[in-house]
């Protein structure tokens, strides 16, 4: 009598519990319910090498230079170089450098002059996978700083280059498109000349070839035509900002303002004030801004990107700067926009198999079991509000597949009620009395309910490490009611048994 009382207050704080889970929060719903945008992206993973490749081996010119040799001009082809230097000593001294500083990244080849460099398999695929992982890491701090509830973002397959993008509530798919594809790589650069109306024009001015450690730049087109010459190696990068947000010019216009680190700001102040009079371009993804003069050293970290921007766009580009360069740039490979609308539909249909399924199930358990069928819809109702309480709690989203998985629950959960109640009526038609009956059904069901329970656990489980957005739904709704359905099944309906023998030892209805 003790025993059955602890029980039976357990099984109504917990069901006091999970039906307050369930009712007092609105239940998150994925993509195909909710609405929003589905994206399929691939990152440009050899323009990720190309750069690191660059990077690495301007380093080397720069610490070349350092020793007062002259920098070697540089032909760059993906994942390698050719560096021919002014003659075989400093070509020997070059390749010295890149087996101190890159033992482990690049194989150096020297013929005379000329040194061949190329990345490491091994190298370039950890750069690979880093790029990767990176974009992943930009793309979902982006999408947080937008503020998408339940975002799904992941890599798809092993070893690939492609994300899956879900966002669900998106009703502007192009602003959130432009968001994820905007590289957003910030630069301030030296200028040597211009502007100028064409590229031609500026290697004119330069007797018809490029100078050493200079590139040429457009500018935006939203801010005007031209190009400039500009230094290869940035004086800072958008790695040097703290901040970056949403601003006013001097005349009260959108701009983007931006506070640089403080190693940031020290190398702003060096560069500003050893270069009084000259202009700084401000370059974002390869495109110059603005170029404005230097009239004198800068010493703030407070900065802005002065430009024909509306609010939205002003505060879009701080978001992207706030969340850091992608390293490398990405092209959508499927896109699919589903709309609040059909994501109605959805759940209404949804809904109806659901009703339709349990009021299938409720009617045959009372005709065919009669009282002991009231007992198994008692423990099922119980089961429902514990995978919505549950999923609740832990802010998991419902898609339509997980709708699938709560109607497949119903059909389990009455499915181990049916395993114990056969076993029950097998004892009660060898004479053995209602008691001996109900523990003898409970422990020979027991050992099937859990072998199907587990099994079918243990599949969730790989569908939901394997598996994508909707998959991962159904497998997760799925897991929670497998737990549910045989705490419910196990404890709560033998409780629910015992309570009945206590009032009517003599009779049982099944």
């Amino acid at each position: 009598m003790q025993e059955l009382r602890w029980k039976l207050i357990l099984v109504a704080a917990l069901g006091a519990v999970f039906a307050f889970l369930a009712l007092t929060q609105p239940m998150n719903l994925g993509l195909d319910l909710r609405g929003g945008i589905y994206l399929e992206l691939n990152v440009d993973v050899d323009e990720a090498v190309t750069a690191t490749v660059q990077d690495d081996l301007e380093g080397i010119g720069r610490q070349l230079a350092d020793e007062g040799i002259t920098a070697p001009e540089t032909a760059y082809m993906g994942n390698s170089a050719v560096m021919t230097a002014s003659n075989d000593s400093d070509a020997v001294r070059l390749t010295e450098l890149l087996g101190e500083f890159y033992p482990n990244t690049y194989s150096a080849r020297r013929s005379g002059n000329e040194v061949s460099v190329e990345m490491q398999a091994l190298a370039e695929d950890a750069e690979r996978d880093g790029a990767i992982n990176q974009a992943l890491q930009i793309i979902r701090n982006r999408v947080d700083q937008y503020g998408v509830a339940e975002p799904v973002i992941q890599r798809l397959g092993l070893g690939g280059t492609q994300i899956l993008v879900q966002l669900p509530g998106v009703e502007n798919p192009e602003r959130i498109k432009s968001l994820l594809r905007n590289t957003a790589l910030l630069e301030l650069k030296l200028v040597q000349a211009g502007p100028l109306a064409t590229r031609q024009a500026i290697l004119d001015s330069r007797g018809g070839e490029l100078p050493p450690g200079t590139e040429i730049l457009q500018m935006d087109p939203a801010e005007g035509t031209g190009f400039y010459l500009v230094d290869s190696v940035p004086l800072i990068t958008g790695r040097d900002l703290k901040t970056a947000g949403l601003g006013q010019d001097d005349i009260g216009l959108p701009a983007v303002s931006f506070t640089l680190s403080t190693e940031g700001s020290r190398k702003f102040s060096d560069a500003t004030g050893a270069n009084v009079g000259r202009q700084m371009a401000i370059v974002l993804d390869d495109r110059v801004r603005t170029a404005p003069t230097i009239e004198e050293r800068i010493s703030t970290p407070q900065a802005i990107i002065r430009g024909q921007y509306s609010v939205q766009e002003a505060q879009d580009l701080g978001l992207v700067l706030r969340s850091g360069a992608l390293p490398a740039s990405i092209e959508y490979l499927s896109e699919r926009f589903v709309g609040p609308s059909l994501g109605q539909e959805s759940i209404d249909q949804g809904v109806l198999a659901a009703v339709l399924g349990l009021a299938i199930v409720a009617a045959f358990m009372v005709l065919y079991y009669k009282g002991a069928g009231i007992n198994a819809l008692v423990a099922l109702g119980l089961n429902m509000i514990i995978v919505i309480g549950v999923m609740n709690a832990l802010g998991a989203a419902l898609t339509l597949p997980g709708i699938a998985g709560m109607i497949l629950l119903v059909g389990m959960a009455v499915d181990a009620n049916v395993l114990i109640f056969e076993r029950i009526r097998e004892e009660l038609d060898l004479g053995k009395t209602v008691r001996s009956s109900v523990d003898a059904g409970f422990n020979k069901a027991f050992s099937a309910i859990i072998d199907a329970n587990v099994t079918t656990l243990v599949a969730a489980i790989f569908l939901f490490q394997f598996g994508t957005g909707p998959v991962k739904g159904f497998a997760v709704t799925l897991s929670i009611g497998i737990m549910a359905s045989m705490f419910t099944a196990i404890f709560v309906s033998r409780a629910l048994f015992d309570l009945w023998i206590l009032r009517r030892s003599q009779t049982l209805s099944i």
